[in-house]
């Protein structure tokens, strides 16, 4: 949910001030720069998107199921449910690559239930990361699934500013939280030099 919606008028104004922000990081600027381009595809093919989310889920041997999360969960442990958008399916194999191995076998990765989880109680006592983990692998998974939508040609400004990324643009704390969570998806490999998604998975314990 947008905290503060941003009118399609001022959107321009929203992303200069923060590509501002990123002055003297090319990396950052770079990645940033990607994901604000992306919205030359927004109106594009919904079902395409999907079933590319789809192959994307299979190529991490996801196991996708075509099944709603509400009817378990998004991730069972061994395999994810695929009836969603493709923008949250996406979101589910980030999640994937950062979990900890240990949490990689576990409903919804160990985090707790998640929006779209049926069986919330299950995922409830299924947590096996404090608060603190949890918080920083959302925003790792929300960001490393919004340059696996950039891969895929989707319009990953959307989930940009729908996952409060643009909330306080301008500020240098919301440019320094950009650049921090793009630091730790690089220092587990999950990103290249470039800035763009890796096909790699974590393989150290907890953060």
């Amino acid at each position: 949910m947008i905290l503060t919606p941003i009118a399609p008028h001022a959107l321009d104004l929203v992303l200069a001030s923060f590509d501002r922000a990123l002055e003297g990081a090319p990396l950052e600027t770079a990645v940033f720069r990607r994901i604000a381009s992306s919205r030359s595809a927004e109106g594009g093919p919904v079902a395409q998107w999907h079933a590319d989310a789809v192959t994307l889920a299979d190529r991490f041997a996801m196991r996708p199921l075509a099944e709603p999360p509400q009817q378990a969960f998004s991730w069972d442990g061994s395999r994810v449910r695929t009836e969603s958008e493709p923008a949250v399916l996406v979101h589910e194999v980030a999640h994937y690559q950062i979990a900890a191995p240990a949490r990689r076998v576990l409903p919804d990765f160990g985090l707790g239930a998640g929006p779209e989880t049926g069986l919330a109680e299950i995922a409830e006592a299924a947590r096996a990361a404090d608060a603190h983990t949890r918080e920083t692998e959302e925003a790792m998974a929300s960001l490393l699934g919004i340059l696996w939508e950039v891969e895929l040609g989707q319009p990953a400004i959307l989930s940009f500013q729908e996952q409060n990324w643009l909330e306080g643009a301008g500020r240098p704390g919301t440019a320094d939280f950009f650049r921090t969570t793009l630091g730790r998806l690089r220092g587990l490999g999950l990103i290249d030099a470039d800035g763009r998604p890796t096909y790699a998975v974590r393989i150290s314990p907890e953060l």
